[in-house]
């Protein structure tokens, strides 16, 4: 990270706060030169929006069934207004159909000067999410840039806000991807390699979803090095549903707890076939997107793993988890390649989650803010306002 960046970083408070002394309009244009812009502040009143591209670096390639990555590109966002500061990210893996263009360009579309207080939270984010049809991820990066703005104003987190608690909360599980050695077989000693780093941790989810073999070599691997609880995501790798019920049957004797998305998003009927006869819980992860498909969801899988950067962020996250909680189904919270702002974001649901799954921070080696901390491999929050996360 060069001087220039972490300048940004650490001193956006300040420069949020001179906005109210010196000429808004001009310290928000200098800033322009490396930040994006989606309007002008005449005054410090209004709310001003700025962006900045980032990359993250991971520490290992990350491999799931069907692509690998050593980078994942983020855009990171601030709300500044009457000198506080709310930080927001969007994530784009190759996979969302997000690019740091995509993300910038939708962003210098979002106006913030029409409205006149950020409380105005709900008319903010419609409004946000009526400028387009899709970029989920870019709309994310301004709902939690929001949230954590209000939660500053307000002094309090959104945990507390929404009347929810901090004790108690869950481990989040630590995922280790596929590694592969030159002749598409399983590298046994890389998976050792990155079981051994997860041992802080009291829950590993296994990337699968490849052939039988490989992944059957990934569990056994695993289970040699640890027999700490773990959960399965195939990421739609298992096509047929006799062969997935096959493949949970046999995760169930090795310790498996549950299973994401084992077969393709499309296959509802064939989802539904196989959580009748399932002996582990199968959870929508890809077919579980916004609030919208939480219902065409009940009775094919057991419950649903909501992603902020593919419901758009924390607003629509505590609506799924009201309407999922309605039907009885099992609640997840997951992550992309994030830094501590998205994963702070998704740790204020953490008292409402059967399983967690927010290592993305852990997962990157660069990350450039702090926040939510996991302590003995459970979630912590602190009593900090808004999401809780500073940069460092």
């Amino acid at each position: 990270m060069n001087a220039t960046r972490r300048d940004f970083l650490k001193t956006s408070m300040a420069m949020a706060a001179a906005a109210a002394l010196a000429n808004p309009a001009k310290l928000f244009a200098s800033g322009t030169k490396k930040t994006g812009q989606s309007q002008k502040a005449s005054s410090s009143e209004k709310m001003v929006l700025t962006f900045e591209p980032f990359e993250a670096r991971m520490k290992h390639v990350f491999t799931i069934s069907g692509s690998s990555r050593s980078t994942t590109p983020i855009v990171l966002t601030r709300i500044s207004y009457q000198g506080h500061v709310g930080y927001g990210e969007a994530s784009m893996p190759p996979y969302l159909g997000e690019s740091s263009a995509s993300v910038m360009d939708f962003l210098r579309r979002v106006d913030l000067s029409r409205f006149s207080s950020p409380f105005q939270m709900e008319e903010i984010l419609t409004y946000v999410d009526n400028i387009t049809t899709n970029n989920t991820a870019a709309k994310c990066a301004v709902d939690i840039a929001l949230h954590d703005l209000c939660g500053k104003l307000m002094g309090q987190p959104w945990w507390k806000i929404w009347g929810w608690s901090n004790k108690n909360l869950p481990s989040t599980c630590v995922t280790v991807g596929l590694a592969y050695a030159p002749d598409g077989s399983i590298d046994r000693e890389e998976v050792r390699k990155k079981t051994l780093e997860t041992l802080d941790y009291n829950l590993i989810k296994v990337k699968l979803g490849n052939t039988g073999e490989n992944d059957k070599t990934m569990i056994n691997t695993i289970r040699e090095v640890t027999n700490l609880p773990i959960v399965v995501d195939a990421n739609q790798g298992w096509k047929e549903k006799g062969y997935a019920l096959s493949m949970i049957e046999w995760l169930a004797a090795r310790g498996v707890e549950m299973v994401e998305q084992p077969m393709p998003k499309l296959l509802l009927d064939e989802a539904a076939w196989l959580r009748d006869r399932s002996p582990l819980p199968i959870m929508a992860d890809e077919a579980c997107q916004r609030l919208s498909d939480v219902r065409k969801l009940y009775g094919a899988y057991d419950g649903i793993n909501i992603k902020l950067m593919k419901c758009t962020g924390m607003r629509e996250a505590r609506e799924m988890i009201t309407l999922a909680k309605a039907l009885n189904m099992r609640i997840m919270m997951g992550c992309m390649t994030e830094t501590s702002v998205a994963i702070s974001a998704a740790a204020q649901f953490a008292s409402q989650l059967e399983w967690a799954d927010l290592d993305g921070n852990w997962l990157i080696a660069n990350d450039i803010f702090t926040g939510m901390k996991v302590v003995d491999g459970y979630i912590t929050l602190e009593d900090k306002p808004g999401i809780g996360v500073e940069p460092l």
